[in-house]
C-alpha cells in the first residue's frame, strides 16, 4: 500500500473519476478503507486519509476536538484541490464527516455514514470505562492482548480479526501519543455515562439544514455502537439506510462488496440527481 503526507496528514489515493473521501473511526487509520479502496477505484478517485493524532497523522495543534479534526480534513479537501467528495466515515469518522459537512457543505456532495457515532448515548461499556480519568490510561496501555480485544470488537465474525490486523493495531497503540490523542478524543465526546448529548444535538440540525443527500448505514450486530442509532439517525437527517445482518461495527471490512454495490447505488443516484433515498431507504 503506498501513501503519501500532506501538512501532517497521511493519505492513500487510487483511481480515477468522481473524487471520494473515507474517514475512518477512533484508534483506527486508513488500513481500514483497504477493501473500498480495491472495489471503488475503477469508478471513483477513492482517497482515505488518517485523522489527526491517528495512524501516522501529527496530531491538530489545537487539540483532540471534533471540529478541528474536521476542519484539517477541510484543509485536506482544498489543499489536494477535490472539493466537493463524496465523504464517508465509520464511527469517529461518521462524526467527523458530519462536523465537515455543518461547517463547509460546499466540500461536499453527500454524506454515507458507517455505524456513526452521533445518534444516541448508547457506547460499549469498554469505552465508558476509558473516559474516567486514570483509568482509562490503565486499560488502553499497549499489549497485544488489548489489541486483539480492540480488533475482535470491530466484527461481529471473529475471523476477521486477522494477526496482520491485530498487528497493526498494536503498532497503532505503541506510536508515541497514540493513547493520549484517542482517550483526549473519547473525552471530548463521552463519558462513563455515554456518548455526550451536547455535541450531538448541536451538529445534527446543522447536518440536516445542509440538505446535502445522506446515506446510513450499520451491522445488526454491533457492540460498539448499538443499531438502533440506525432509525433515529434516519429520522434526524431524513436519510436512508440500510442493515447489514449478523455484522458488526466496520461494515466496509465485514460486509466489503455489499457495503462497496451501495455505496456506488447511492453516489451515482446523487450524480444523477435521481430519488436515492427512496431506492434505498430499508
Amino acid at each position: 500500500m503506498s501513501t503519501d503526507t500532506w501538512n501532517g496528514l497521511r493519505y492513500r489515493v487510487t483511481g480515477e473519476g468522481k473524487p471520494v473521501l473515507l474517514i475512518h473511526g477512533i484508534g483506527r487509520s486508513l488500513s481500514d478503507w483497504d477493501e473500498q479502496h480495491e472495489l471503488l477505484s475503477d469508478f471513483y478517485q477513492v482517497w482515505s486519509v488518517d485523522l489527526p493524532g491517528f495512524g501516522a497523522s501529527q496530531p491538530p495543534p489545537r487539540g483532540m476536538r471534533l471540529e478541528h479534526l474536521a476542519h484539517s480534513v477541510a484543509d485536506f479537501i482544498r489543499g489536494m484541490d477535490i472539493g466537493p467528495v463524496h465523504l464517508g466515515g465509520n464511527s469517529l469518522g461518521g462524526a467527523v464527516a458530519m462536523q465537515l459537512t455543518a461547517d463547509h457543505p460546499e466540500l461536499v456532495s453527500s454524506l454515507l455514514l458507517a455505524n456513526s457515532a452521533g445518534f444516541g448515548r448508547g457506547v460499549s461499556p469498554v469505552l465508558r470505562v476509558a473516559s474516567i480519568p486514570g483509568v482509562g490510561e490503565r486499560l488502553l496501555r499497549p499489549s497485544r492482548r488489548g489489541s486483539q480485544r480492540s480488533e475482535e470488537a470491530m466484527y461481529h465474525d471473529p475471523r476477521f480479526a486477522t494477526s496482520a490486523r491485530v498487528q497493526r493495531g498494536f503498532e497503532l497503540a505503541r506510536r508515541p501519543g497514540g493513547t493520549e490523542a484517542f482517550l483526549d478524543m473519547l473525552r471530548s465526546l463521552g463519558s462513563v455515562t455515554g456518548v455526550k448529548s451536547g455535541w450531538r444535538r448541536a451538529l445534527t440540525p446543522r447536518v440536516r439544514a445542509t440538505g446535502v443527500p445522506t446515506f446510513i448505514v450499520w451491522g445488526d450486530k454491533d457492540t460498539v455502537l448499538p443499531v438502533r442509532h440506525l432509525k433515529r439517525g434516519a429520522r434526524m437527517l431524513r436519510a436512508a439506510t440500510h442493515r447489514f445482518p449478523d455484522t458488526g461495527h466496520g461494515p466496509q471490512i465485514e460486509q466489503a462488496d455489499e457495503f462497496a454495490r451501495l455505496a456506488r447505488t447511492f453516489w451515482d443516484g446523487v450524480d444523477q440527481g435521481e430519488g436515492h433515498a427512496h431506492q434505498l431507504r430499508e
